[in-house]
Order: C-alpha cells, then structure tokens, then sequence
C-alpha cells in the first residue's frame, strides 16, 4: 500500500475581529474595497444588502453577525466575493491578510462544531485560522440569492 502525497490548498485569510478565518482560494473571485451595499428586506439579520458589480446584483452578507459575533464597523473593511457553485454573494471582512498556502497534514476537522459554516482548522506554527465553508455561510440565505 503506497502512502498518499501530502496535498496542499491554498487559502485566502481575513481577519473578523481578533480571529483569522479562511475561504479556499478557487471559491474567491475577488477582494473588493467595502462599499455600502443597497438595504433589502430579508428576515435574516446578517444579511447587508446587495451591490452591483460590472452590471450583476451580487447579495452582501456581515460574515461576523453570521458567526454570532457582535459585528463593529471598521476603517479598513473588505468584501470578498465568493463563488458557491453557480451563485456569486459577497462578505464583509475586516481585513484580508494573506494567501496561504497549507499542507493537508496542517488541517485538522472541527470536534462537534456542529455548524456547515465551519469545515476544518488549519495549523500553521502557533496561529489556528478557521476554515470556512462557503456553502454553508450562506444556507440560511437562499431565497435572497434566488431573488437576486
């Protein structure tokens, strides 16, 4: 039995607060200096609004408020555009750090994180960057992306 090559996956990481998260790298389709985003009536409260960009209605999401953080307006924030499949939605980030790239042997799965936005965390030296789950971030959300 042969062993497998290690993998490797690169990332793109943002900073929410004190914590860094990540979203894989092939599912960001841009980093967008942050704008206001036009308010439309949703029931779900992390919803921002939606944005046009180059002619398509793309929906914004606060990415804190949809982890359960209290979400505080910063100087430097950042949308990063997600592709999930044939959708396209935009979150809002404090700041984008860097684009890593990580081995799989550095990516351990969530004990009971009992959560789809949460796929894995990735260990590099002594930082833990959260690994996110672009399909379930916006599960909730469907009927705004079918409206938009």
């Amino acid at each position: 039995m042969t062993e497998a090559q290690p993998t490797t996956r690169q990332l793109v990481v943002f900073s929410l607060g004190e914590e860094e998260y990540a979203l894989p790298i092939t599912q960001v389709h841009e980093i967008i200096r942050y704008t206001e985003p036009r308010a439309v009536a949703s029931d779900v409260d992390w919803v921002r609004g939606v944005i046009s960009l180059r002619g398509k209605i793309v929906p914004v999401y606060d990415l804190a408020s949809r982890l359960g953080f209290v979400s505080q307006r910063r100087e430097n924030q950042k949308i990063v555009i997600v592709e999930t499949g044939s959708d396209m939605a935009g979150v809002v980030v404090d700041d984008v750090e860097e684009v890593l790239t990580v081995e799989s042997s550095q990516i351990e799965e969530v004990p009971s994180a009992g959560t789809d936005v949460i796929e894995s965390i990735a260990k590099i030296d002594d930082r833990l960057v959260i690994l996110l789950n672009p399909t379930g971030i916006f599960a909730s959300a469907g009927e705004l992306a079918v409206a938009a």
